[in-house]
């Protein structure tokens, strides 16, 4: 086996843990299996994580950091109305192209809050504050005067419909109903955005 660095090692036994993780649950998300999908030796896995709690704590902030370029990487120049349509479709799209990362999420939210500790709070507050910042730009950037908390109401509108999105393609996997839904759920943030911020023709994205 070629040698690889520790850092990419890693990456790859975190990125194996989210799909097992998503295919067989936390509990069946073994050392094992997650060692054998990321074709290491499992003592190299022993390695790279003193424990599964450690390994966990890596998966979680991958997890948080894919929130994170996700709603970065899109790109969003307009004002807050086209802004919040761009980092839905682009989080919505997003979940589609990788059907892992719904079941995978829900998996270890539900496992995280039966911890002690924060993780399942550390993901969504992450995300809540880069969406929120990412929102906040786009008001200030187009000259509009919005109160802070339409900005926290709309970060979380954006938020919930994706959730929603998420575990409705968990459960069906339709990928035709899930790009006709992608519409529906734009149309939901449209029709709040026209009554809370007045906006009587969203821009389209």
């Amino acid at each position: 086996m070629a040698h690889m660095p520790a850092a990419e090692r890693r990456a790859e036994l975190v990125a194996a843990a989210v799909r097992m993780i998503a295919a067989h649950g936390v509990e069946g998300a073994t050392t094992r299996r997650i060692a054998q999908e990321a074709n290491a030796p499992l003592a190299t896995l022993h390695y790279c994580f003193a424990g599964k709690e450690v390994l966990f704590a890596a998966v979680f902030e991958y997890v948080s950091g894919q929130y994170r370029e996700v709603l970065t990487s899109n790109e969003v120049d307009g004002d807050l109305e086209s802004t919040a349509r761009t980092l839905l479709r682009g989080l919505l799209e997003w979940y589609l192209a990788n059907p892992d990362f719904g079941p995978a999420i829900v998996e270890l939210i539900s496992w995280a809050q039966r911890q002690e500790g924060k993780q399942a709070e550390m993901v969504y507050n992450d995300a809540f504050g880069t969406m929120r910042s990412i929102l906040e730009d786009a008001a200030k950037t187009s000259g509009q005067s919005i109160n802070e908390t339409i900005i926290d109401e709309l970060t979380y509108i954006v938020s919930t419909l994706s959730d929603g999105f998420a575990l409705n393609w968990l459960v069906f996997a339709d990928r035709a109903a899930a790009e006709r839904q992608i519409e529906l759920a734009l149309g939901v943030l449209d029709a709040w955005m026209a009554t809370s911020l007045g906006a009587s023709r969203p821009s389209k994205v």
